[in-house]
């Protein structure tokens, strides 16, 4: 992996912010993905997000946590101890730049610890990559968990982006296990990263996952364009 998405929020960070990224999937156009955004204060971000922070409690483990902008609220607002861990070296060293005090480059699957809340926020459970890996993902978030805690996750529905056939059903092709198993592409500066599996869960189909890994699952809020944020819980 080139870790062009920590590289871009490096570049932001240091004041090199030259260009945006630009994402793709195996069934949407390229996109422009503004590195301003990634950046984005409490009160611009989208209502789900506000609302997962405001649930926040206890310790708190901000999974996938980019330029840190969740991390940096729960900490400096909300006087939460949170460690905010993320795959991309280069947005942890700009999550330490903005000033979160516990960064660390590591992958999830491969981190312990104890934790009130775990936050899977912008798409976090995405990192599945399948959704046949979600009951390992899951089972592996309830050992990080102590007693009482729970995991806040947003994702989306993304049916709305296939074609209806002539029956009004959507059509979806067959390669797919699941329709919200996506390949995501990312460049910038003139690099490609190599594509990667993304996932998108409804949630009729987390809700399922979380039941048969012992959780109870909580729809707290749906969003304006198929999102939705959630509730795991013990």
């Amino acid at each position: 992996m080139k870790d062009l998405f920590g590289k871009a929020i490096l570049d932001y960070q240091q004041g090199n912010y030259t260009e945006d990224l630009v994402t793709a999937t195996s069934i949407s156009e390229e996109d422009s993905l503004p590195l301003p955004y990634l950046f984005r204060s409490y009160k611009e971000m989208p209502k789900l997000e506000q609302t997962a922070l405001q649930l926040s409690k206890g310790n708190v483990l901000d999974v996938g946590c980019g330029a840190g902008s969740h991390s940096l609220y729960l900490q400096n607002d909300r006087n939460l101890d949170v460690t905010a861990i993320d795959v991309s070296e280069a947005a942890v060293e700009a999550c330490k730049l903005r000033g979160v005090e516990k960064a660390i480059q590591t992958d999830v699957l491969g981190f312990s610890g104890n934790f009130d809340t775990i936050l899977l926020l912008m798409n976090g459970a995405g990192m599945c990559g399948k959704l046949k890996n979600i009951a390992s993902f899951l089972n592996h978030l309830k050992t990080l968990l102590n007693e009482g805690g729970q995991v806040l996750v947003d994702s989306s529905d993304i049916i709305y982006m296939f074609d209806e056939d002539e029956d009004g059903g959507k059509w979806i092709p067959s390669k797919n296990d699941y329709y919200g198993e996506l390949l995501y592409y990312v460049s910038y500066k003139g690099e490609h990263e190599a594509p990667f599996h993304w996932l998108y869960v409804d949630y009729n189909t987390l809700q399922n996952a979380a039941h048969a890994c012992g959780f109870q699952c909580e729809l707290l809020l749906e969003g304006e364009h198929y999102d939705y944020l959630a509730k795991l819980f013990i």
